[in-house]
């Protein structure tokens, strides 16, 4: 079933909003990021060996939260962008797009006809099991869903102009670690090579009308990102969030 998804909303009106990392598959870690207030999360099928039924019950949890749920697939493949969207996620964020034509593959793989190709059906969950109207649940998944395409390498910054002509995109998510590695200069995330590209992208997706990601490690980079324009912002992941927490607590009663 297809909710609004009010951080499409937020974005499209200009707003900022914050989100978090899910690697986790129990759904309690949701239930916790949702309860702390976060916009969104990101389920993380990349970075972590996450199957199709813990990613549902993932997004199950965050519909119950009210925290809107967004895939990370493995990679830029329509079949991987279907199932994350036929369990009822209201976005994919899409690794390793260097070109328009990759970007345009995502929306594709996104989108029903006219605006897409994705694969039909309404038996699945988003489609409420095939009780929602197909003409009803058709419109309201190509309204709602947000796509989110990632800027991480040379090729991407290279070609960013004509990969922001591409009318669907909503999001333009730079991943400043792999970016660094693609210039040379990885891991180095204070390099001016680095910051340059960074701001190019920030500047380039704001005048072309589309909202720019970034990932912050704590809440003052987030304010940080947010001041330069950056809209969509994860803050850490709930394992580095457990993490730190734990340290934390550790240094003060040592």
């Amino acid at each position: 079933m297809i909710s609004p998804n009010r951080v499409k909303r937020a974005l499209h009106n200009g707003e900022n909003v914050l989100g978090t990392w899910t690697k986790i598959a129990d759904p309690s870690a949701i239930e916790v990021l949702g309860g702390c207030g976060f916009d969104f999360t990101v389920i993380d099928r990349e970075h972590v060996a996450l199957d199709n039924g813990a990613v549902t019950d993932l997004i199950r949890a965050a519909e119950l939260l009210g925290i809107v749920p967004i895939v990370r697939p493995r990679e830029n493949r329509a079949i991987d962008i279907l199932h994350a969207l036929d369990a009822g996620a209201l976005g994919v964020q899409v690794p390793g797009i260097n070109t328009r034509e990759e970007a345009q593959a995502v929306v594709r793989a996104a989108k029903y006809a006219p605006r897409g190709e994705r694969g039909y059906a309404l038996s699945h969950r988003a489609g409420g099991y095939g009780t929602i109207p197909a003409a009803e649940y058709i419109q309201r998944s190509n309204d709602e869903i947000l796509v989110v395409c990632y800027c991480e390498s040379r090729a991407c910054v290279d070609n960013l102009d004509e990969i922001l002509q591409v009318t669907e995109l909503d999001v333009v998510f730079i991943g400043p670690f792999d970016l660094s590695q693609s210039l040379g200069v990885i891991g180095q995330l204070d390099h001016p090579d680095l910051t340059r590209a960074i701001a190019y992208v920030i500047a380039s997706t704001r005048a072309a009308g589309k909202a720019c990601g970034i990932i912050a490690s704590n809440g003052r980079e987030a304010r940080e990102w947010h001041a330069r324009g950056v809209q969509y912002v994860t803050i850490a992941s709930d394992l580095s969030l457990m993490a730190l927490g734990a340290k934390a607590m550790l240094q003060e009663a040592r």
